[in-house]
């Protein structure tokens, strides 16, 4: 995986610095770590290539967490933030979100959607499809998606706007405030960052 640079100069690399974001979080969240995903993080660039990109102070803070924390600590802390049997200390799911309960509404409502875009879950997947990591990569494929009937601006703002923006900052501030996380801690910041230039950006298509 190529990680993405805080700030990119043109509307190409733009646009794949986002997918690689949306990758790049879909990984962090769906499970803990590999090593070799934290140790391109440990070495990724920290400096944007221009002044005031808006996602440098985040993106350094996440990095420079990495760095400080060994593999096993950061196994750890995924297992003890969203791991374990029965209740998970930090839910990743939107309907947990969106309706206090798991499978509800929000989920059915998604499902619609993502039938509608020609999209479905993998069978051998155990979560369901709010988990933020399936929604991050469903935001990655329609920004580097082929298909430029579904890959399109149109229908990334529709899907963000509907099944992730209304929730993702209600995750990032419940790892944020969990005294166990350390790591997620620096991505639920970089994570909250990077939804709000990408709500900001989606608002200047009107």
């Amino acid at each position: 995986m190529t990680l993405p640079a805080p700030l990119v100069s043109s509307t190409l690399d733009e646009e794949t610095a986002r997918a690689e974001v949306y990758g790049l979080l879909a990984a962090l969240y769906y499970a803990p770590p590999t090593a070799d995903l934290m140790a391109n993080l440990r070495v990724a660039v920290t400096e944007a290539p221009a002044a005031g990109a808006v996602l440098e102070v985040s993106w350094r803070e996440l990095v420079g967490v990495a760095r400080q924390l060994s593999d096993d600590a950061i196994v750890r802390e995924y297992d003890a933030l969203f791991g374990g049997v029965g209740k998970p200390e930090v839910y990743l799911f939107g309907s947990h979100y969106l309706s206090g309960f798991l499978n509800e509404k929000p989920l059915a409502a998604l499902r619609t959607d993502l039938a509608a875009l020609g999209l479905a879950r993998d069978e051998t997947m155990p979560e369901t499809e709010d988990h933020v990591a399936y929604l991050c990569e469903v935001m990655r494929y329609l920004i580097a998606g082929d298909d430029v009937e579904v890959a399109n601006l149109t229908r990334q703002r529709e899907f963000f706007a509907r099944h992730l923006q209304p929730w993702a900052t209600a995750l990032c501030e419940a790892v944020s405030r969990h005294p166990k996380a350390d790591f997620y801690r620096g991505l639920a910041g970089f994570t909250q960052a990077f939804i709000s230039v990408e709500a900001q950006g989606f608002d200047m298509l009107d």
